[in-house]
């Protein structure tokens, strides 16, 4: 069984690693996946081994909370959405992060000044100077600090929390770093107060040098600040996949006794028939019962030309109706429009992992303890060395807040969630960072051609017979009258109005054609190879179908009563993306091929068209799979691209599987990658958004791991005894709120650029 879980207190890499570790300790567990960046994690257990209760038993043992995901109810999008700004003000702990970071900061202000304004010689701050006030000094200091602790308390109820349960993280460092400066501080007040009762002026003095509050205050207004605008960032980065609920219309004109009322789009059910007016927004998916007009479908496919749609035609949620008044029989609501899948989707993929972020999440998994035993190891070495406690506790507690597992935790999942927001808006769904991930080295892009390289319509351009025309064409509606082969479709529509004689014994010959007695005489349909085993004679006519074919035209060749009757020669036009998609593909240095039915001549006619490099011609459904695993398994790398329906073996068989499905409810299911519309541009587009990604994962990762292999050392003293510096841990601090602040940003890049530019 996979269930989704919503884990709560997670507040960086450490946590999410921790609660992936307690999971898959239990027995019966078989994967886990935790997302820091949604709070989801997605487990999959053997139900007769495990309950969800006590999976949740098990991380509530950490310290943290968990429940079962449950899908959200219709509510007010305008409501959501000022939801998500609020949320994203908020901590996890007390109140508003925005509120606790002003109050704070009202205190801390008159802090500094009072620690720090002497040095400045800033007006009032001689009179601690003055004989005697040194326990006023630290006092006014300690009272100035309690309450930035106090509004601050969250880190210290969380972080000593979790340290308790054995998952230390990030809250657990600043609680450690902050606490000790406070405890410090709080030590050195009743030194100067000792000092100056017995009269010790010099010492007083010395132990004034060594107060810590302005330190212990400073570290958690610069860690809410950097919380507070890396929230901020992340609510945007989620923003292009919750957004796309938003789209759906609120409010639907329905038909109830043939009368229309106005209702909630959630209360619209199947088999309502909507009144949709120019201007307004489909809330249904359904089909046309009455009318025509023209859809703009860009919240769907990115692409804003309008698309005509008449009585007959399918029609999905959140598109635009233009210019006419249409009615539409609803067919698929609430959940279950393509709209409302499409979110869900891009939700699920975009809390998924990718395998680069494997190496972070092991890092993650102990990067706090070795933190705090470098911290220590830091105060032991400094102390050790003579140099003081003062200079030693600076060290310990530097290296604790300029540590950052939130860099490490953030570096793929915002880069995730921004590419999936912004592929889905653009009419690319990508099922999973995985796939993301294998896309960008993509090597061979393999086509099926019928639908995918060319429309998929075919149209009877010839017809040649052998005698008398009527005859041929009575012959071919005869025959394939019935089927749903597309070339059989196109000469049935051709000949509509042809009278038939009886059909019976219709059999298909597997790669082929079709015989059938017709008219009682034995006939056939097919390629030329069905002409040579049954023995028929087609003259000239073979040289006829060489040029068809040699054109891109597929020939059918009709006999019957072992006469050969004629050819009729059908096309399929290219689409108009093909040529420059191959194109595009060919400058990035990956190779097309083409899988196609067709004989070799007439597939060779349209790799020349298109431009394609390599053509695998005359493949039985089963050839196209074997063609396309033996490509995965010497190279790597394969994309096969495909309509979603007939290709799914190949989809299967490939590294990566694309499908050219236009919302259909089979192409969502079938492939990796599935193209809201049909423009194969999008596949070399998406190729090079997927490296763009990619890149943008390994900078933030390499900053991550960069930034705390420099800050952590820096931060122990490696540069004091040559150089003399020192790091503050008000600096530390300030820089472990901005590294994780940093990558958030690097991911947000991802928003701009032409990626899927017509």
């Amino acid at each position: 069984m996979k269930q989704t879980f919503i884990v709560e207190g997670m507040s960086c890499a450490a946590c999410s690693a921790s609660v992936e570790r307690i999971v898959k300790k239990q027995e019966g567990v078989l994967s886990c996946s935790v997302d820091l960046l949604s709070g989801r994690m997605v487990c999959e257990y053997d139900e007769s081994k495990l309950t969800a209760e006590r999976i949740i038993a098990a991380i509530e043992k950490i310290g943290f909370s968990a429940s079962l995901y449950e899908e959200p109810k219709p509510v007010n999008h305008e409501e959501t959405r000022e939801k998500a700004i609020e949320k994203a003000e908020k901590g996890s702990g007390d109140g508003e992060v925005k509120k606790r970071l002003i109050w704070s900061a009202v205190f801390l202000l008159p802090l500094m000044y009072v620690a720090m304004g002497h040095m400045w010689s800033l007006p009032l701050t001689d009179l601690f100077d003055r004989e005697g006030w040194g326990p006023a000094f630290a006092l006014t200091q300690f009272l100035l600090a309690l309450p930035v602790i106090v509004l601050n308390r969250r880190y210290f109820t969380g972080g000593l929390k979790k340290l308790f349960y054995g998952a230390p993280n990030m809250d657990t460092l600043i609680a450690i770093g902050s606490g000790a400066s406070f405890v410090y501080g709080i030590v050195m007040l009743y030194a100067i107060c000792y000092a100056a009762a017995v009269g010790d002026h010099e010492a007083m003095h010395a132990y004034m040098h060594n107060l810590y509050f302005e330190s212990a205050a400073m570290i958690l207004v610069l860690v809410t600040f950097g919380k507070f605008l890396e929230e901020r960032a992340k609510t945007r980065s989620r923003k292009a996949s919750e957004s796309l609920l938003d789209l759906s219309p609120k409010q639907a004109t329905v038909l109830r006794n043939g009368e229309e009322v106005q209702i909630d789009a959630e209360q619209i059910v199947i088999g309502d028939i909507l009144v949709i007016r120019p201007g307004e927004m489909i809330p249904a998916d359904g089909e046309i019962m009455e009318g025509a007009t023209s859809l703009n479908m860009a919240s769907l496919t990115g692409e804003s030309v309008p698309v005509e749609k008449q009585a007959g035609d399918k029609v999905l949620s959140s598109s635009l109706n233009i210019d006419g008044v249409i009615r539409v029989r609803a067919e698929k609501v609430g959940k279950e429009t393509t709209l409302a899948r499409i979110a869900k989707l891009v939700e699920s993929a975009a809390a998924s992992k990718a395998p680069v972020a494997r190496i972070a999440d092991k890092v993650s998994g102990i990067f706090v303890p070795v933190v705090i035993a470098i911290a220590l190891v830091t105060f032991v070495v400094w102390m050790l060395s003579g140099e003081g406690i003062g200079l030693a506790l600076n060290m310990a507690i530097s290296v604790l807040v300029i540590s950052c597992p939130c860099a490490l935790g953030l570096a793929t999942p915002v880069a995730i969630t921004v590419a999936m927001g912004k592929s889905a808006s653009n009419g690319v769904l990508i099922k999973s960072a995985e796939e993301l991930e294998r896309l960008h080295s993509t090597k061979t892009v393999i086509f099926d051609k019928t639908g995918t390289l060319t429309e998929g319509v075919m149209e009877v351009t010839d017809v040649i017979p052998q005698g008398s025309e009527a005859e041929l064409l009575t012959l071919a509606a005869s025959i394939e009258a019935g089927s749903s082969h597309p070339v059989a479709s196109a000469v049935s529509r051709y000949c509509e109005g042809v009278s038939e004689e009886e059909k019976t014994d219709f059999r298909t010959i597997f790669g082929r054609g079709v015989t059938a007695v017709i008219g009682g005489k034995v006939s056939f349909a097919g390629n030329a190879e069905l002409m040579n085993e049954q023995s028929i004679d087609c003259g000239e006519a073979v040289k006829t179908a060489e040029k068809l074919a040699l054109q891109g035209k597929t020939v059918l060749y009709f006999a019957s009563n072992g006469v050969f009757r004629g050819l009729i020669a059908v096309s399929d036009r290219i689409k108009k993306s093909a040529p420059e998609a191959v194109e595009a593909l060919g400058k990035a240095g990956i190779e097309s091929i083409m899988l196609t039915g067709d004989n070799r001549v007439t597939a060779e006619a349209i790799r020349t068209k298109v431009g394609i490099g390599r053509v695998h011609a005359e493949c039985l459904p089963e050839d196209k799979e074997t063609i396309v695993s033996a490509l995965q398994k010497q190279q790597g790398g394969t994309v096969m691209v495909g309509d979603g329906i007939n290709d799914s073996p190949s989809l299967t068989a490939a590294d990566v599987g694309v499908a050219i499905g236009e919302g259909t409810d089979i192409a969502i299911e079938a492939a990796d990658i599935v193209l809201m519309r049909d423009d194969l541009r999008l596949i070399p587009q998406t190729i090079a958004f997927s490296k763009r990604v990619m890149r943008n994962i390994k900078q933030n990762l390499f900053w991550a791991f960069f930034y705390n292999v420099i800050g952590i050392p820096i931060a122990a003293g490696v540069l004091y005894l040559p150089f003399g510096i020192a790091l503050s841990p008000m600096i530390g601090s300030l820089a472990m709120s901005f590294s994780s602040l940093f990558v958030v940003t690097n991911a947000l890049r991802l928003y701009k650029g032409k990626d899927f530019e017509s």
